[in-house]
This record gives C-alpha cells, structure tokens and sequence, in this order.
C-alpha cells in the first residue's frame, strides 16, 4: 500500500482521535499531519505488530504531548474546541431559552472539571472510548495492553466520573 493511500485511508480517524485529545479542531488538524509526517519518516520502524491505525494513533498521541509540553502559558481560549458557524446557528435554534442554555454550560462546566482531575490512564481511555470511538482492542494496543484491561480502565473512569461529579460545586 503507497503511503497516499495510508494518509486517505488514516487520516480522519487520527484527525479525530487527536482531537478527542486537543478539543481544538485546528490543532488536531496540525497534529494530524505532524503525526503522518513523522510516520513516513519513520515507516521503516512499523513492524506490523499492531494495527497499522493503533501504530498511527501512538505517534498522534505523542506528538500532542509533545506539544503540551511545549506550551507553558495556554490560554483557555486556545484549549476551548472551535465550531462552524451552521453547527452553532443549528444548535442556537433547537434549544436557545436562556434557562437550556444556562443549565448546559453547567452540566458541560462540570464534565470538564472532572476530566480535568480525573487520573490517567483513566482520562485518556475515557476520552478515546467516547470522544475517539476507538474499540477496547485498540484501545488495549495503544497503551500496550490487552482488550480486557481497556474494559476494566474504561469501567473504573466511568465509575469515578460518576463519583466526582456528584461532588462537583
């Protein structure tokens, strides 16, 4: 397979899992091609031992930690996802009544506070799970693991959101 049809085949399923990660659509789209381009630097090293997409979504993630490293002062601004203009104008129509919109930004607000403070791995294979809709196999190949270990992690954060958000002001 030429690394053309890699990068059609790939791409949007690095692009999102990056951006279940980032929350930001345009850093996960510089991510994603930081990500294949170090992937065809380094094809040589692919031994097959995995899933050519887990092998793929391993550089993704370590590139967007090397970026958070990078990044000393973020603003939250720079952290909060961006949307095109007819998703919001779509969503402003269904439900626009200050009352909805008040009691989502807190339900959201929540959410983020417990992800914020919830423990890795548990974070991160909550956010592949959900945001990323990766399966527990690949899940389990990302972080070297088995399938039943992704469950269980998965499982366990689930639990402990629950928990923390009950706690949540």
């Amino acid at each position: 397979m030429k690394f053309e049809d890699v990068y059609k085949r790939y791409y949007r399923d690095v692009y999102y899992y990056l951006l279940s990660l980032s929350g930001n659509p345009s850093l996960s789209e510089e991510l994603a091609q930081e990500t294949f381009y170090r992937a065809l630097k380094n094809i040589n090293k692919f031994k097959g031992e995995c899933k050519l997409e887990s092998w793929l979504c391993q550089i993704g993630k370590n590139a967007y930690l090397s970026w958070a490293k990078k990044q000393k002062h973020l603003t939250r601004k720079a952290l909060e996802p961006e949307e095109s203009c007819a998703v919001g104008e779509a969503r402003e129509q269904m439900d626009s009544s200050p009352e909805v919109l008040c009691i989502r930004k807190e339900e959201a607000l929540s959410i983020y506070k417990v992800l914020h403070i919830l423990q890795e791995p548990y974070k991160e294979v909550f956010t592949l799970r959900t945001l990323g809709e990766l399966s527990f196999k690949e899940i389990g190949e990302i972080f070297g693991q088995g399938e039943g270990w992704a469950r269980v992690t998965y499982h366990r954060a689930k639990l402990k959101i629950q928990e923390m958000i009950k706690e949540v002001p």
